[in-house]
């Protein structure tokens, strides 16, 4: 049986089809064909809004097995951990991985469509394991950001790249290698 990863896209035109796909293709060649990659258009991805978004979420997160891993990245790994503080996931998640997030709140940007709750780490599924990665090249999202999310989710494990951009240069083996450790062990 294949393992489940949800994928979900950052934000801006063209994002799906001429910038995050090539994420998505990295972790397939590094992951292989033991993982089906889910990878769906979320809505409006040119203007993003935060409630169109959750609402896509959650009817990915409800077709998923036990286990699955979640992978967010931009604007989009934001809104996945805004969404899962607010509601509880259907299935047991096998890990949470976060590439270059733009940090909303204090310190981070401003948003009036997304307002992150003070307690955000405490309210994450517990015992998923959380993983935060930021090149330190990132001209979008600052890698500064890295730090207010380790404040804000203690319980994260942060993982700063040196030499990789807001894309981590379109390389996500790190990323691959640690999501094959999660699932080692697993049913």
């Amino acid at each position: 049986m294949k393992r489940q990863l949800l994928f979900v896209q950052g934000g801006g035109a063209g994002t799906h089809d001429e910038w995050d796909d090539k994420l998505v293709a990295s972790l397939r060649r590094e992951l292989g064909p033991a993982f089906e990659i889910r990878y769906p258009r979320m809505p409006n991805e040119d203007d993003p809004k935060y409630s169109a978004w959750k609402a896509a979420l959650e009817k990915e997160l409800a077709a998923l097995g036990d286990g699955a891993i979640l992978v967010g990245h931009s604007l989009g790994a934001t809104i996945l951990l805004n969404a899962l503080a607010e509601s509880t996931p259907p299935r047991q998640l096998g890990a949470i991985f976060l590439i270059a997030a733009p940090f909303v709140g204090e310190g981070g940007w401003p948003s009036e469509d997304l307002k992150p709750p003070p307690d955000l780490g405490a309210r994450l599924p517990r015992g998923v394991p959380i993983h935060i990665y930021h090149g330190l090249e990132d001209e979008t999202a600052p890698p500064s950001h890295a730090a207010l999310y380790a404040r804000a989710i203690p319980q994260a494990q942060v993982h700063l790249l040196p030499h990789r951009d807001h894309q981590l240069n379109n390389d996500l083996r790190e990323i691959a290698a640690a999501i094959i450790k999660a699932q080692e062990g697993r049913p």
